[in-house]
């Protein structure tokens, strides 16, 4: 799985963040996938987590996650630790919330993103 695959994955189930990913690509005459994943991507399944209503859908993304865990290429790999992984501990209401839905190498990747943060586990 490669990060091809990660953002027409999030594309699809975030249709509206496909106008600001094109906005991205047009200020910076390219891609930059760490900053796609943090600015654009992120950004929705956080305020999907802190309403948590969409249950669903938050189901959805989650499942799709832990098949990024476990399939991931080595570059969608780093991308992801350092981004998704990252950012889910952050704030600990919403890490809380977003374990629901983890499967267990999600949770166990994002452990191991906050470890190496230095985040007490």
């Amino acid at each position: 799985m490669t990060i091809d695959n990660f953002l027409k994955k999030m594309m699809k189930i975030f249709p509206e963040t496909r106008e600001r990913l094109e906005e991205h690509i047009s200020e910076y005459g390219e891609r930059l996938d760490t900053i796609v994943v943090e600015e654009i991507i992120m950004p929705e399944v956080i305020e999907l987590l802190k309403k948590n209503q969409d249950e669903k859908k938050l189901q959805v993304i989650f499942d799709y996650f832990e098949d990024v865990s476990i399939n991931a290429d080595d570059y969608l790999n780093n991308v992801f630790s350092v981004t998704v992984l990252e950012i889910l501990g952050n704030e600990k209401n919403i890490l809380e919330i977003a374990k629901r839905y983890m499967g267990p190498v999600t949770v166990k990747l994002q452990r191991k993103a906050d470890f190496a943060l230095g985040r007490k586990v």
